[in-house]
């Protein structure tokens, strides 16, 4: 019975796996995962948002898969008793300028599939959210909350009792190719596979190497830190509250979120990390870092975004800075309202001329796939990306081997 194997127990790869179950039940599927538990990095430090889709551009593999994941993972947490709630969120412009790009999110949004898209005058915004200030603002129903650690804990649940296998604690060191045949060493076991699937996040682009690609580009990580905001403050958002987002930065910006358990989240920033798994300001590893620095695209970014780059490890280290950039949303929010909380990673994957890859990303070999750039709203698409790879991948079975 043909076998496959996927690297990276967090949220892309077990939704990968169970649809590979689903569509082909008497597959031998397995799941390596390096961590004690499933979904420990970007999985579980992400902001819990079940994204709409209206960011991305019409047509692009983002768009498509978030589209199609948001219904899916609905239907998930539905089927799965997984709580979540389509709360809505307001996406707010502060200034003049930023009305052409607010203008053209609100037609974006009708062309990505989404209905109930409201333009908000001055006036309108205070209706949704007294606290709120800005000169217009869009009004996206569909966008909703969850928690993406419990989703993935269920997808396990469910691939164990299709059959799957989640390996944990079992951190990938080495890969050959052997009589068209995939061997994979951990630090705990050695496994033969007929067919990969790269879904390491953090490290996609270090497990290809392994596999004997030359990828095209390397993760740059970018560390977001979050506040909360105390409890008798909660009062001051109802629901999502989001800037308008630079489309010459990958990153939305500092914004305010409801989280499904209870709770207030600001921020992220977006701040080069010193490590990989880099979730504080001191978290440093020499030669992560060090390869992030050799990295000639990381040059041109430097170059372009030195003064937003500035701005945001600014930002990392001042409170009251952090809290001036979320007074543009909601005044009165104040510096004593904040507390301390976590952080995530992005792994942002990064061309050699210095370009941010804004789409999703795969890379083929013969025995192998590889997904090498899958940030935010990867977790709102996890099945239908998952959808993908496992059409992909029955795709390589059915040409190479036998049909099963």
């Amino acid at each position: 019975m043909p076998t496959i194997t996927i690297i990276g127990g967090g949220i892309t790869g077990l939704a990968t796996a169970y649809q590979l179950l689903r569509q082909r039940p008497h597959l031998q599927v397995t799941v390596l995962e390096k961590e004690a538990e499933v979904a420990q990095h970007q999985t579980g430090h992400n902001s819990g948002v079940i994204h709409s889709g209206i960011y991305y551009a019409p047509g692009s593999l983002k768009a498509q898969n978030c589209i199609r994941g948001y219904h899916q993972l609905i239907e998930f947490c539905e089927e799965h008793q997984v709580p979540y709630e389509l709360c809505g969120k307001i996406i707010v412009a502060t200034t003049e300028a930023e009305l052409p790009r607010l203008q053209a999110l609100y037609e974006r949004g009708p062309q990505n599939g989404l209905e109930g898209i409201k333009w908000l005058t001055a006036a309108e915004i205070t209706q949704h959210e007294p606290h709120v200030k800005g000169i217009a603002g869009i009004h996206v129903p569909q966008t909703g909350i969850v928690d993406y650690k419990t989703v993935a804990k269920k997808l396990q649940v469910s691939i164990e009792k299709m059959g799957g296998k989640v390996l944990t604690g079992q951190q990938v060191v080495k890969i050959q190719s052997v009589d068209n045949q995939q061997v994979i060493y951990t630090t705990k076991l050695q496994t033969t596979t007929d067919l990969l699937i790269n879904c390491a996040g953090l490290y996609c682009d270090k497990i290809a190497a392994m596999a004997g690609l030359q990828p095209e580009v390397q993760i740059i990580p970018f560390r977001g830190e979050y506040w909360l905001v105390k409890p008798d403050k909660e009062h001051l958002i109802r629901h999502l509250v989001y800037p308008v987002p630079d489309p010459a930065f990958p990153f939305l910006g500092v914004h305010f979120t409801r989280m499904v358990g209870g709770g207030l989240e600001a921020g992220p920033n977006a701040v080069l990390a010193f490590r990989r798994e880099g979730y504080t300001r001191t978290a440093f590893k020499g030669s992560e870092f060090w390869e992030t620095l050799r990295w000639p695209g990381l040059r041109s970014i430097v170059a372009r975004y030195w003064r937003t780059g500035m701005g945001e490890m600014y930002r990392s280290w001042s409170k009251a800075a952090f809290t001036k950039a979320l007074q543009k949303l909601v005044p009165d929010i104040r510096e004593d309202d904040l507390l301390p909380g976590g952080a995530g990673v992005r792994a942002q994957a990064c061309s050699k001329d210095g370009k941010l890859l804004d789409d999703f990303y795969i890379q083929e070999q013969p025995y192998a796939i590889h997904l090498l750039n899958a940030p935010s709203p990867a977790a709102t698409s996890c099945l239908s990306i998952g959808q993908t790879l496992a059409e992909m991948a029955i795709g390589k079975l059915d040409h190479s081997l036998p049909r099963i």
